[in-house]
């Protein structure tokens, strides 16, 4: 299970993930709300862990910005500022659950706990349509002019990316981020044999996207002329 933290206190961030992944959970780490709202919008994630005195974009803006953009994963809210007006506005503003620092870490994973077992929310659009291609990113699926292929995990999220982009260059550290995570010990490389899959899945359903190597900088997806 994929969590992110979303915390500008680095030591605490730094105990917090060590406590959650001694639990078995996979946590990403983001120290500012910009990179926050980048991580929440293009990761695929469990559960969100988001403080909400942060730097750049404070964590009551970024979650109404991420709602409104259509995040619907669970979010837990973090901060000193426990009044009750505070947490109505943190749970108004699209919070799940509002824990106050300083918490107990026993109480933190029982919250996190509770909030992973919770029915996850069915998007209404697990579906992107691109020239003539179609990603079904849940059900890890793509279909192009002559039938259609299967896709792994990796696979649909590296193309998720490139679609979404819309012919834009994605630089391969942000396709690498979005598919394997921030902190992942995975070399890097194995994004190039990764691209190469999904330029055989692309031949295999005869689309006329390819996905272009611009070299230095990262890769696009753009339509053979």
């Amino acid at each position: 299970m994929r969590l992110l933290m979303v915390e500008d206190d680095k030591d605490l961030c730094s105990a917090t993930k060590l406590q959650l992944c001694k639990e078995g959970y996979e946590v990403d780490a983001a120290y500012d709300g910009d990179e926050g709202l980048y991580y929440m919008l293009e990761g695929s994630y469990d559960l969100i862990l988001l403080d909400r005195l942060l730097p750049k974009i404070d964590g009551i803006s970024l979650l109404n910005h991420a709602r409104k953009k259509g995040l619907l994963t669970p979010v837990l809210m973090l901060t000193a500022l426990g009044d009750i007006g505070n947490r109505v506005e943190g749970l108004d503003s699209g919070a799940d659950d509002y824990l106050t620092k300083p918490f107990d870490m026993r109480e933190l994973l029982a919250r996190v706990r509770a909030l992973t077992r919770r029915p996850a929310q069915i998007t209404k659009r697990s579906e992107l349509r691109y020239c003539d291609l179609l990603l079904d990113f849940s059900a890890l699926y793509l279909e192009g002019n002559k039938g259609r292929c299967t896709l792994s995990k990796k696979e649909a999220d590296i193309l998720n990316l490139l679609i979404k982009n819309e012919g834009g260059t994605v630089s391969r550290s942000q396709l690498f981020s979005h598919a394997w995570g921030i902190d992942t010990e995975v070399e890097e490389s194995i994004l190039d044999t990764y691209v190469h899959f999904i330029r055989r899945r692309l031949d295999a359903v005869s689309s006329t996207m390819r996905i272009r190597t611009v070299r230095g900088v990262g890769y696009r997806l753009e339509e053979e002329t």
